[in-house]
Parts: C-alpha cells; structure tokens; sequence
C-alpha cells in the first residue's frame, strides 16, 4: 500500500500518529486544570517585593 513494503516505515507512521492523537487525548484531558493557585500567587508577590527592596538598595 503507498509503495512502502517495510514494516519499518509503517510502524513509524503509526507510531507518529498514535502518539499526536495521545497528546490531543491529553490535552483535552487537563485543558481546563491546574494554574497558579492562591499560595503560589502571594509566594510570587512575595518574592516581587523582596526582589525591589534588593534593587532599590543597589
């Protein structure tokens, strides 16, 4: 089929394929999950402001 007799060839096919549909499969999974939550966000703010007081004292 398509000219290609190796099994070689056509296992990578598959595989591309089977493994770009597990990462669609994946991402529909965890679209919405996650993100930066309230502890993560103060620690940032935190560290912003530490992170100015060294500037302004350079």
């Amino acid at each position: 089929m398509f000219g290609i007799s190796d099994f070689g060839i056509w296992l990578v096919y598959l595989l591309c394929i089977a493994s770009a549909l597990l990462c669609l499969i994946y991402g529909i999974i965890n679209w919405n999950k996650g993100g930066n939550d309230e502890n993560e966000l103060k620690k940032d703010a935190m560290w912003e402001a530490e992170d100015s007081k060294i500037e302004e004292n350079i």
